[in-house]
């Protein structure tokens, strides 16, 4: 007997897998984002995006200041390096504390 269902995208079969196994694990499925928690994530990108361009800005003057020396360099790309993953990781608590509705 021939399947009549149309044929489904990998996509769209490997988030119903998931599904399942979300399901079998006992975790909820997440509920639709409300207009003003879509808002509050797009404030909070658009912040910490602002705050990057502004650490950009600071990082690449200080470059310039260091005159070639190697070892400031080094030590102002990973002072920069460490401070972009701490606007990063703050910004994505914040967005994970808005998908929980707190």
């Amino acid at each position: 007997m021939p399947d009549d269902r149309p044929l489904r995208s990998a996509y769209d079969l490997a988030m119903e897998r998931l599904r399942q196994k979300d399901k079998a694990e006992g975790v909820a499925a997440s509920k639709p984002l409300s207009a003003a928690q879509k808002a509050r994530i797009s404030e909070l990108r658009r912040d910490a995006k602002a705050k990057l361009a502004e650490m950009e800005i600071l990082h690449l003057k200080d470059l310039a200041t260091a005159g070639g020396d190697l070892e400031k360099t080094r030590d102002l790309e990973e002072k920069y390096r460490i401070d972009r993953a701490r606007v990063e990781s703050r910004m994505e608590d914040e967005i994970a504390k808005v998908h929980r509705g707190k």
